[in-house]
């Protein structure tokens, strides 16, 4: 029995290894409803390869032949659901991405008085959070600003809370940041540096799902939510909008990427002030 057993897991890899296994668009479908009911992400018929390559290694690990037996482990084990979603959503990110949304913050620190917090909510490995740590450090006094670094994916934010990065990675931090808040690893951390954990004392990272409401993280005087509604259709847009519209002080500042876009949605008191820059209004 053992001897059957064996042969049949050595089949199973060899089919598996031979790179052979397709994500058929039945069972895609299946996958794109799941992704879309837990995260609100539309993934496109044009996204069934980026779905079969990120998740195919998990074939490997389990040992089975096709995505339609993978997807019954995840249906019953939310730990490897889990483990599904944070290989979908991971997504690209580096340090001082999008440069002039970090001119408006300091543009605006220049007008604020009192208590500074800052929501980063599709913070990924936290390079997003660490940038505006940087810039609040330089024009904030430490104990007078805050910043909630979230995202649904629990590795990336397992990541952010280490506060290490590839060395290549600091390329894009100018100078005087670089100086003062990144150390370079040595012996078997050369090739990565770790940013200073006198910032990291002042930012939260969490795991959060944009699709729910949010009503223990408080009030915000900026919320970056950069690089994640491109994923969303129009619908989901207004619902997670509206959802951090909760949490955001009025005369407050919603920051989206360049490449994104509110236009057709139906948001109400949100004002565009800049490009991808919007000013809740009321008081």
């Amino acid at each position: 029995m053992s001897s059957e057993l064996s042969n049949r897991q050595t089949k199973v890899k060899a089919v598996i290894e031979s790179n052979t296994v397709e994500l058929t668009m039945d069972v895609f479908k299946i996958f794109q409803k799941k992704i879309f009911s837990e995260t609100g992400i539309s993934l496109d018929s044009s996204k069934v390869s980026l779905v079969q390559s990120r998740l195919y290694k998990r074939l490997l690990f389990y040992k089975v032949k096709s995505f339609s037996e993978y997807l019954r482990i995840i249906q019953i084990d939310h730990k490897e659901k889990m483990e599904m979603l944070n290989l979908i959503t991971t997504n690209e990110t580096y340090f001082f991405r999008e440069e002039s949304h970090y001119n408006f913050l300091v543009k605006h620190l220049h007008q604020h008085h009192g208590k500074f917090r800052l929501w980063s909510a599709a913070s990924s490995v936290g390079a997003e959070a660490y940038t505006i740590a940087m810039i609040l450090d330089e024009y904030l006094q430490r104990d007078s600003w805050e910043i909630v670094a979230s995202d649904i994916n629990t590795e990336v934010i397992k990541k952010g809370r280490t506060g290490m990065y590839p060395l290549n990675w600091m390329d894009k931090i100018p100078e005087k940041y670089r100086k003062k808040h990144c150390m370079i690893g040595k012996g078997k951390y050369e090739k990565q540096f770790l940013v200073s954990r006198t910032l990291s004392k002042s930012i939260s990272f969490l795991q959060n799902n944009l699709m729910k409401p949010n009503r223990d993280l408080g009030k915000f005087d900026i919320i970056f939510l950069r690089n994640v509604l491109i994923y969303f259709n129009d619908a989901t847009k207004t619902h997670v909008i509206n959802n951090l519209m909760r949490n955001l002080k009025p005369k407050g500042y919603l920051i989206i990427s360049l490449t994104e876009s509110l236009q057709n949605l139906n948001l109400k008191d949100l004002e565009q002030v800049s490009t991808s820059i919007y000013q809740k209004q009321g008081y």
